[in-house]
């Protein structure tokens, strides 16, 4: 029988503020609910870095383009995860330092502990967090869900590609509340 873990990536203050769309943060956290209620692991995953970022190369044009020395560091209150989702005791929660949430981050290893095979993505943005970890996780043969309303990107058309044409290749694609009702029963 596959063990799950649902997967809340990038849901930080700072990435949550771009965007506009007033729904998002309640399915997220009827996901999370759903996943306590029904002992599936709750797995957040944030994006961080040591002060003054010496993880970051100047080659990397997503990440130099972080302003100052503290974005998104110990302390920065813009990289706490957004507090109607906030982690509940027992909840895990694992830094990553790229794209992916497999990159630079011990996902792998929490995963292998608690013998998880099967993960259930949601996330900001369904073009960067989303995408990255759907191909890296498929690649070591995880069982992989996505939860199309329970992911965001700041392309809607983007989101739409990805989530009807390209990750139902690898995933099966569905709401929270289609979801929530398989976990339920």
């Amino acid at each position: 029988m596959a063990k799950s873990a649902l997967l809340v990536m990038d849901v930080q203050r700072a990435i949550v503020g771009r965007i506009n769309e007033d729904g998002y943060l309640r399915r997220l956290r009827r996901a999370i609910d759903a996943a306590h209620a029904a002992d599936v692991t709750v797995i957040h995953v944030v994006v961080g870095f040591r002060a003054g970022h010496p993880e970051i190369s100047a080659r990397n044009k997503t990440f130099s383009a972080i302003p100052g020395t503290t974005g998104f560091a110990d302390g920065d209150p813009n990289a706490e995860i957004h507090p109607d989702v906030a982690p509940a005791p027992g909840d895990i929660v694992v830094t990553k330092k790229r794209v992916s949430a497999f990159a630079g981050s011990d996902l792998d290893m929490v995963l292998r502990a608690g013998d998880i095979d099967s993960l259930v993505l949601t996330g900001l943005a369904t073009s960067g967090v989303v995408l990255s970890t759907l191909r890296q996780a498929a690649d070591l043969d995880f069982g992989l869900t996505v939860l199309a309303d329970g992911c965001l990107d700041p392309d809607p058309e983007v989101h739409r590609v990805l989530t009807e044409k390209v990750f139902p290749r690898q995933a099966d694609v569905l709401t929270v509340e289609e979801w929530v009702t398989a976990i339920s029963t």
